[in-house]
């Protein structure tokens, strides 16, 4: 099988890899970690506690865990949204919970551990009461003084940090975490812009941000990004409004920090959102009892006009071979309808923001293949910041196999399917019998899309590709 992997690398970008914009940071605090705990690594077990790095931000923190191959990680191990509006005592409630981690003192005699800090104030203690009895202290003041200090200094922490946390919804696992820090990189230039701005509109859209992520940590505490990817699409696309209403106000807004960005027009975005992410108005989200309500609207101009969309397209992708039957063909490729990836068995938002790119400057009827989406997206190094198509391509088949949507499957021969999964552009050689090389360009790869189209034109000229039923809505409005 010729595999589509491609590597899993990201643009520098805000929030993307830990402390963008002082990278001597993370080495002295990995550095540090690597002294003083455990990192994720083979010698690591579950039950380890890492050690995290906290990188603080103005609405919260991102917790790096250290990789013990000395890498850079790609998701935070936990990401804290504090409340919007907090007072300085709220933000002084983040500051303690980001603190370092304390010190324990293992104890051989009895299970458990023992801070750092409690046997340090055990021994102070005991040598105060001691003087405070040889000066005429009594002794039934002293000692439990003596007892209580240390007791104080093993438990207080942990009480300190329950109330703490009332004020911060903390989210932790991949997925979530994946998720949130999209949404926080999209976030990032808005806080950027209010940051060097008076202007209550560049305010005001930080602050519609901040409540984003705010109500997305609190239903991700809740729920898994499967079941509340409804939610998540919406506030996703909120926050892309938000950018885009602002990027004509603030350039950083729109572009961000990167050099290497590109207008969705001129080229591949090499950032924390789809290429062709160019949202209208959507939607307001529906907020449940207890979460921070969207109040007020931002009287600001009008986005330019959504980039042509279509969804009358294909999207075509090779996946592991499989026999529907006793004697059949080999199924090896598998052609869907664009809008099968919003069907609620995928892996949402991913296969949104996959239908999102997909549909964008698109001819009807057309079929694009999976490493056509690659090609597009750098290579195939921007795909971390649209989703896991490898997941999303799983759920499709599984769709298939269960008769959850239409879908035209084809058993390619080994030529037709390696070209299939290569770029546009990739030349793809072979041997004959002879043993003389055979080189395959664009031009045999056009031919097989051309004849999988001749099949896909008799099949769909009786009934149209059923998508599926209960799709998600798009990132974009359909007109």
């Amino acid at each position: 099988m010729t595999s589509l992997r491609t590597p899993l690398q990201t643009a520098a970008a805000h929030h993307q890899r830990p402390f963008t914009r002082d990278p001597g940071r993370w080495k002295r605090e990995s550095s540090r970690a690597l002294r003083t705990g455990h990192v994720r690594g083979q010698t690591c077990s579950a039950a380890c506690e890492l050690v995290l790095v906290h990188e603080p931000t103005s609405w919260g923190w991102l917790a790096w865990a250290v990789p013990g191959d000395g890498s850079q990680p790609e998701v935070p191990h936990q990401i804290g949204v504090l409340t919007p509006g907090a007072t300085r005592r709220q933000r002084l409630a983040l500051r303690w919970l980001t603190r370092r981690p304390a010190r324990h003192l293992a104890l051989d005699t009895v299970p458990g551990s023992l801070r750092f800090s409690a046997a340090a104030v055990a021994l102070i203690s005991v040598m105060v009461g001691l003087f405070a009895i040889s000066r005429g202290v009594p002794a039934n003041v002293t000692v439990p003084a003596m007892l209580l200090a240390p007791l104080l200094a093993e438990h207080l922490p942990g009480r300190i940090d329950d109330r703490a946390r009332e004020h911060v919804h903390i989210v932790e696992g991949d997925g979530p975490c994946r998720y949130l820090q999209r949404l926080a990189a999209l976030h990032a230039p808005l806080v950027q812009a209010a940051a060097g701005s008076d202007r209550y509109e560049l305010r005001r859209s930080a602050e519609l941000g901040h409540n984003l992520l705010w109500d997305a940590a609190e239903l991700l505490q809740t729920q898994d990004t499967h079941s509340a990817s409804d939610r998540l699409i919406v506030y996703e696309r909120l926050m892309l409004q938000l950018a885009h209403q602002v990027a004509p106000m603030h350039p950083a807004a729109g572009h961000g920090a990167d050099s290497t960005d590109r207008n969705p027009e001129t080229g591949p975005l090499r950032g924390p959102w789809p290429p062709s992410a160019r949202p209208t108005t959507p939607p307001a989200p529906h907020h449940t009892a207890g979460t921070s309500p969207m109040e007020g609207t931002l009287l600001m101009p009008q986005p330019e006009p959504s980039p042509v969309r279509n969804a009358d397209v294909y999207l075509l992708f090779a996946h592991e071979p499989y026999y529907p039957g006793p004697g059949s063909q080999e199924i090896n490729t598998t052609i869907v309808a664009a809008d099968s990836l919003l069907h609620p068995k995928v892996c949402q938002p991913d296969g949104a923001r996959i239908h999102d790119l997909l549909t964008r400057e698109r001819q009807p009827g057309e079929i694009v293949p999976l490493s056509t989406l690659s090609h597009e997206l750098g290579g195939g190094a921007d795909w971390p910041a649209v989703g896991d198509w490898e997941r999303v391509t799983t759920d499709l088949v599984q769709l298939v196999h269960a008769g959850d949507c239409d879908a035209l499957s084809l058993g390619l021969p080994e030529i037709a399917r390696a070209l299939i999964c290569s770029g546009p552009d990739t030349h793809v050689c072979a041997f004959d019998a002879a043993g003389h090389d055979i080189t395959y360009g664009p031009q045999e790869r056009a031919a097989v899309l051309a004849q999988a189209g001749m099949f896909l034109t008799s099949m769909v000229a009786e009934q149209a590709l059923w998508p599926g039923d209960g799709l998600r809505p798009p990132l974009f409005r359909r007109v």
